[in-house]
């Protein structure tokens, strides 16, 4: 498995607590957000998908997608020093009776199904069961296909209301394309 989709797995693991359940009336919610900036090494420049490889000073290792409106693309070659900023999104479909799932890429899909441009970078769904919420301490717990318990933090305590053990909820992550980017010293 490539450290780019650990990357995202790790990250959907983080998000996936952001999950609020919803009624079936009720449409999905929705969470976008700026990622923080992140400071990073370019390992490699691909020109034709007009994508950066980067790695971070931990040693995480990324793939930003780069639309031409971000014009330094051209200028930057491995080595450089980035700051990047992405946008995240999450949505959450309360899924009654659904059978947990494991982590799916669902990339090319919402690619064919968006502009084509290829602005979404990752797109990963869950259908996960919730095992408790402990709304003082901003905690759930749940379960997915492979019947592993996840403990997380959730980090905004919003999307805790009205979730409760035995919900089943679809969670999609997806993660588009770089909206900042800015040569570091």
């Amino acid at each position: 498995m490539s450290r780019t989709l650990l990357s995202a797995l790790a990250a959907l693991s983080f998000v996936l607590p952001a999950a609020a359940s919803a009624s079936a009336q009720e449409p999905p919610r929705g969470s976008a957000r700026d990622v923080v900036a992140v400071t990073a090494r370019v390992e490699q420049v691909n020109s034709f998908a007009r994508s950066l490889t980067l790695k971070t000073a931990d040693g995480a290792t990324h793939v930003v997608y780069v639309g031409p409106e971000l014009t330094i693309f051209r200028e930057l070659k491995t080595g450089d020093n980035v700051l990047v900023r992405i946008v995240e999104s999450v949505i959450v479909e309360a899924r009654p009776g659904a059978k947990t799932t494991g982590i799916t890429d669902t990339t090319a899909a919402a690619n064919k199904a968006g502009t084509g441009r290829g602005d979404v970078l990752q797109q990963l769904k869950a259908v996960v069961t919730i095992e408790s919420v402990d709304l003082p301490m901003q905690m759930v717990v749940y379960k997915g296909g492979d019947n592993r318990r996840v403990q997380r933090q959730v980090s905004d305590p919003r999307l805790l209301d009205g979730l409760k053990a035995g919900d089943v909820v679809e969670i999609t992550y997806t993660r588009d394309r770089a909206i900042t980017l800015q040569r570091q010293p």
